[in-house]
């Protein structure tokens, strides 16, 4: 299996070439039969060079950019996989660009409808234990919550607005989502069916989540636990409940568990699957 492939295809003159720069790592040289060529390193499954039948380089690569792993080079191409800059849980753009890749011996052939005028070269990037770990075991959505105002538990329950048209998880999550619905839905597509909460006299939902991080540091909760659990619950936070004498107060709470294909006509609303 490979978590990710970069293909760079130009015109040849007799295919490519395997070369080591100065630290060691191999690059994949490709020519163009007018002269034109281009470097790709296996670290990171960067383009480092690009240049034109006058040998004018086209890539930009800084004056002190450090070729050595395990960081990648400043400037060419780089590979940001699986996301870009800190928009998600990893290091910054990601894996990919970090890690050695190799060259794929199962590429698929030329396509000599060209008439042999290009050249390519497959690099494959086999993820390592620590990459796998990186990725959800399945994808568990939390529906009914959308455009609500929560308070975030991990900001100093600092006030935001929820932008996603559902809840899904890639990192910590503690939150109470304020004036909520009354039905809201938890889909597990992987096992392909639901949880509906309907809920009465309890306007707020905490969804809570400790991730890696933070499961290590819990002395009852195994480590690997919050891949296995998500907490939803009804409750009343933003606004606590007052009684007056001989006032009485309800709050209830009902779970059903319900196929994935049904989960719509259990719901007061209907929810996509």
């Amino acid at each position: 299996m490979s978590m990710g492939r970069f293909v760079n295809s130009m015109d040849p003159r007799s295919g490519l070439e395997v070369i080591r720069d100065w630290n060691g790592v191999a690059q994949v040289v490709l020519r163009s039969p007018k002269g034109a060529s281009a470097r790709v390193s296996l670290h990171g499954g960067q383009v480092v060079s690009w240049r034109n039948d006058r040998g004018e380089e086209l890539l930009f690569t800084s004056s002190k950019a450090i070729f050595k792993p395990p960081n990648a080079m400043r400037g060419g191409i780089q590979m940001c996989f699986p996301q870009f800059g800190y928009s998600g849980t990893l290091e910054r753009h990601g894996f990919a660009r970090n890690r050695i890749w190799a060259l794929d011996d199962e590429h698929p052939p030329l396509n000599h409808n060209d008439n042999g005028s290009k050249v390519s070269v497959d690099l494959i990037l086999k993820p390592s234990e620590d990459d796998l770990k990186c990725w959800p075991h399945r994808e568990v959505r939390i529906e009914g919550l959308e455009t609500l105002d929560y308070l975030d538990n991990l900001s100093h329950k600092e006030r935001f607005t929820e932008q996603g048209d559902a809840i899904t998880f890639e990192s910590e999550v503690d939150r109470v989502y304020v004036s909520s619905p009354n039905v809201v839905a938890i889909l597990d597509h992987e096992k392909k069916h639901s949880f509906v909460i309907r809920k009465e006299g309890l306007p707020d939902v905490v969804v809570w989540n400790p991730w890696e991080k933070k499961s290590k540091t819990m002395v009852d909760f195994g480590d690997e636990e919050y891949k296995q659990m998500l907490c939803v619950d009804a409750a009343a936070v933003e606004r606590a409940i007052t009684l007056r004498p001989g006032e009485e107060w309800t709050g209830k709470l009902e779970l059903s568990a319900v196929l994935s294909t049904n989960c719509s006509d259990h719901l007061d609303h209907p929810v996509s699957i």
